[in-house]
C-alpha cells in the first residue's frame, strides 16, 4: 500500500472533522500537489487542510462537505488550493466522512490536481463568450446555415441588412435561401458548388431581395465546417452590403466603354459591337458595314470659336448621327472629331448608300454655333465585312485609307473602300509595321545640322531622325514621320532621339570656351503625355548634358491645340533649366497674344519666309518682321534653310542670331560631327 500510496499524482489523506480540518495523515504526493512535506501538514494548526484551501472557496467547501457527512454520502468538490510557493491550483477533492478507532469524526480523500482541465474550461468559455459578443455585435453581417438553405444562426447587423427587426425574425421568416433571398435563385446552387470544391467562397457578389423588396447588391465570405468525419455541419461566414460599391463600379464601367462628352461608345466598346453585329450578320446571310466619319476642317472651328465651341459641336454631331441610324446600328465615338458607324443587316450596297447619304443630310443640316450660322462636312470612309476585312482592326484600317481618299476626292462625301485602294493601304501597312521593327531594333538614325552665328561660329546643332530602311530604302521623313504620328509610334522615336541627343550633346568639345547646344522635335502626341517632364529630366540626368545645353522645339500648330495644358507642360520644361523654341514660325496662324503667356527662348523663321529674302522688299517683309517681333518680347532669333551668303547677310542686317542651312552643312552622322568640329577650329 505505502508503494501504491508513494505512486499516486495526487494526494491521499485522512483529516478531523473540527474547525481547521487537521490532517492526520497524508500521502508522499503532497509535495509535488502543494510543495509542503508530509511532517509540514500533519498535526500542524498553521498547515492544516483548511488553512491550504483558497480563502474564498472556504466557505462553499465546508459546507458542501459537512452536508454530505450529515447525509453518510460521498462528496466530490472542485476548489482551489494555495500552494507554498503561493501559486493556486484546482483541485478535486473526493471523500467520505468515518469514525477512527477512537470514535472521532475523520475524513478519508484524495486530491488531485485538475488546474489544467479547468483553465482550459474557462479559456474555452471565455473564448465562446467573445465569439458570442463579437457575433452579435458586429457591424458585420454573419450566419451560420445549413445546406439544404436555413439559417441557423444570424447576428443582428445581418437582420437589419436584410431588413429584418430581429435575427429571429429573418431566422424564421427565410425558409429556403435560395428562393426567398436571391434575385438569381441559381446563385445558392453556385454558392454550394463553389464551398464543395474550394472549401470556402470568397468575394462572392449577388443580388438579394430583403424583407421590405429592396433590392441590395452583397459579398459573402463563407466556408464549410464540418465534423471530425468530414461530414459537413453547416456553412458559416459574413455578409457585406456592396451597393453603393457595385453601382460605382458601374459607373466606372460606363465610363470605361462610353466618351464621357457625348455619352457615345467608345473605342472600348467597338469590338464587342461588332462581334455582335457580325453574329447577326452570319445568321441572316448579311453583311456589315463600318463607316469611319472624319469632321472637315473641324480644327478651324474649335481654334477660332474656341474648345467649349468644338465640344458644342461634337455634341450635336452625335445626336445627329443617332437620329440618322437605325435603333439596331452603333455610333461610337473613336477619338477627337472621328466617329465611327457600326451598321448591320445590309441586305444590297443599295440599301447602305441610302443610310450614307441620309448621314451626310444630317451632318450638312445647319447649325448655329457660338452665335454663328454654320454647315459642317465630313468625309466618311466605309469598309464591308466580310468582303474587305474580318476583323475590328482592319476594318478601322482599309475604312480609315477610304476616308483619306474621299477628304482628298473633294470632303463632304463618302468613299468606299475598293480593291484600288488595296495597294495604299497595304504600303501603308507595311511602312507601319517596317518603322515598328526599325523602332523595336534601333535602327533608325540621328543626323545633326549646325546652326552658326552671323560670324560663322558653330553655336549647336539640331537633332534630326533619318531612316535608312533594308527594304524600303531611304525613307524620307515627310512620310514615316506623319505616319508615326497618326499611328503613335511618334513617343518612342521621340524618346530615342531625345536620349540620343542629349548622349552625343554630352560629348562635344567647347567652341571659344563655350558648349554646344542641341535642339531636339517634339511631337504635338509627346506634348499630350503626362510623363514627358520626367523624361526630360531623366535623359539630362543619364547623359550628364547640362539642362541649358539642350533647346526642344515645338511647331507653332502645336500651340493651337490646348493653351492651357500646353503651357503648363511648358513651363514643367523651362523649370529644369531647358530651353523651347517655337519651330516654324509665321505658318500656323496662331494668335500672336500666346507668344506673351509661353515660356519660350527662340523663334525659328521657317525656310518658306528665308529663301529670297535678299531680294528686299515684300521677300524680307516677314522676315523683318519676325526678327523684330523676337527683339521686342527678347527673344533668341534663328534662321531656318539658309542657302546663300546673300541671304544671311541680309538676315544678319536686321538682327538674327543664327543661321541654318545648307549654306553651312547638310545634316551629318554623330561620326562626322567631331571631324566638322575640328575643321572649323584651324
Amino acid at each position: 500500500m505505502s508503494t501504491l500510496f508513494s505512486s499516486l499524482d495526487g494526494m491521499l489523506f485522512r483529516c478531523l472533522v473540527d474547525g481547521c480540518w487537521h490532517l492526520l495523515s497524508v500521502s508522499p504526493g503532497c509535495r509535488d500537489l502543494t510543495g509542503y512535506a508530509a511532517e509540514d501538514l500533519v498535526g500542524s494548526a498553521t498547515h492544516s487542510l483548511a488553512s491550504l484551501t483558497h480563502p474564498e472557496d472556504r466557505a462553499a467547501v465546508r459546507g458542501t462537505i459537512l452536508a454530505a457527512l450529515d447525509t453518510g454520502a460521498r462528496y466530490r468538490i472542485e476548489y482551489r488550493i494555495v500552494c507554498r510557493d503561493g501559486e493556486e491550483k484546482w483541485v478535486l477533492e473526493r471523500g467520505i466522512g468515518l469514525r477512527d478507532e477512537a470514535g472521532r469524526r475523520i475524513i478519508e480523500g484524495y486530491l488531485e490536481d485538475i488546474t489544467d482541465r479547468v483553465l482550459a474550461q474557462i479559456q474555452l468559455a471565455e473564448t465562446e463568450l467573445r465569439y458570442r459578443s463579437i457575433f452579435e455585435n458586429s457591424v458585420i453581417g454573419m450566419f451560420q446555415s445549413t445546406e439544404n438553405g436555413r439559417y441557423l444562426a444570424a447576428n443582428q447587423a445581418l437582420a437589419t441588412l436584410y431588413r429584418y427587426p430581429t435575427p429571429e425574425a429573418l431566422i424564421s421568416s427565410l425558409a429556403d435561401i435560395a428562393t426567398g433571398l436571391y434575385v438569381d435563385q441559381r446563385r445558392r446552387a453556385d454558392f454550394k458548388r463553389m464551398i464543395q470544391r474550394d472549401g470556402r467562397v470568397s468575394d462572392f457578389e449577388s443580388e438579394v431581395i430583403c424583407h421590405d423588396g429592396s433590392r441590395i447588391w452583397i459579398s459573402e465570405n463563407a466556408h464549410a465546417v464540418c465534423a471530425p468525419d468530414g461530414t459537413l455541419l453547416y456553412y458559416e461566414g459574413t455578409v457585406e452590403d456592396i451597393t453603393e460599391r457595385h453601382r460605382y463600379q458601374s459607373v466606372l464601367q460606363h465610363q470605361a466603354t462610353h466618351d464621357p462628352l457625348t455619352g457615345l461608345p467608345n473605342r472600348n466598346l467597338l469590338q464587342d459591337r461588332l462581334e455582335q453585329a457580325v453574329q447577326l450578320a452570319q445568321r441572316q446571310m448579311s453583311k456589315v458595314v463600318l463607316a469611319f466619319v472624319d469632321l472637315d476642317n473641324f480644327k478651324v472651328i474649335n481654334d477660332s470659336l474656341g474648345h467649349a465651341a468644338g465640344d458644342e459641336l461634337l455634341i450635336e454631331i452625335a445626336g445627329r448621327l443617332r437620329q440618322a441610324l437605325r435603333g439596331i446600328d452603333t455610333v461610337a465615338r473613336y477619338g477627337g472629331d472621328e466617329f465611327v458607324l457600326i451598321m448591320g443587316e445590309q441586305a444590297s450596297s443599295e440599301d447602305t448608300r441610302h443610310l450614307l447619304e441620309r448621314v451626310l443630310a444630317s451632318i450638312q443640316a445647319p447649325l448655329t454655333l457660338a452665335g454663328h450660322a454654320l454647315r459642317i462636312n465630313c468625309s466618311i470612309g466605309v469598309s464591308v465585312y466580310p468582303d474587305d476585312a474580318q476583323d475590328l482592326d482592319s476594318l478601322l484600317r482599309v475604312a480609315d485609307v477610304a476616308m483619306y481618299h474621299a477628304k482628298k476626292s473633294g470632303k463632304g462625301q463618302y468613299h468606299f473602300y475598293t480593291r484600288d485602294l488595296n495597294q495604299v493601304a497595304q504600303d501603308r501597312f507595311v511602312l507601319e509595321s517596317s518603322l515598328q521593327s526599325a523602332i523595336e531594333h534601333n535602327e533608325l538614325t540621328v543626323v545633326y545640322q549646325p546652326k552658326v552665328d552671323a560670324a560663322a561660329r558653330v553655336r549647336g546643332f539640331e537633332a534630326l531622325v533619318r531612316w535608312n530602311s533594308a527594304g524600303h530604302g531611304l525613307v524620307t521623313p515627310d512620310r514615316f514621320i506623319p505616319l508615326a504620328e497618326e499611328t503613335g509610334q511618334i513617343l518612342a522615336i521621340g524618346e530615342q532621339v531625345l536620349y540620343a541627343a542629349c548622349r552625343a550633346a554630352a560629348n562635344w568639345p567647347l567652341i571659344d570656351g563655350l558648349a554646344l547646344s542641341v535642339a531636339v522635335n517634339l511631337s504635338a502626341r509627346q506634348l499630350t503625355e503626362p510623363g514627358l517632364p520626367a523624361m526630360v529630366a531623366d535623359a539630362l540626368a543619364v547623359s550628364g548634358l547640362p539642362p541649358e545645353c539642350l533647346e526642344l522645339e515645338i511647331t507653332e500648330s502645336m500651340i493651337m491645340g490646348d493653351v492651357e495644358h500646353t503651357i503648363r507642360v511648358l513651363k514643367s520644361i523651362k523649370a529644369l533649366g531647358v530651353r523651347i523654341a517655337v519651330d516654324d514660325f509665321g505658318t500656323g496662324y496662331s494668335s500672336l497674344s500666346y507668344l506673351q503667356r509661353l515660356p519660350i527662348d527662340t523663334l525659328k523663321i521657317d525656310r518658306s519666309f528665308v529663301s529670297g529674302c535678299d531680294r528686299g522688299g515684300k521677300a524680307m517683309a516677314i522676315p523683318h518682321a519676325i526678327i523684330f517681333l523676337g527683339k521686342t518680347l527678347n527673344l533668341h532669333i534663328v534662321a531656318e534653310g539658309v542657302e546663300t551668303e546673300a541671304e544671311k547677310d541680309a538676315l544678319a542686317v536686321c538682327g538674327c542670331n543664327e543661321f541654318q542651312g545648307y549654306l553651312f552643312s547638310r545634316p551629318m552622322q554623330m561620326a562626322s560631327v567631331g571631324d566638322y568640329l575640328q575643321a572649323r577650329l584651324r
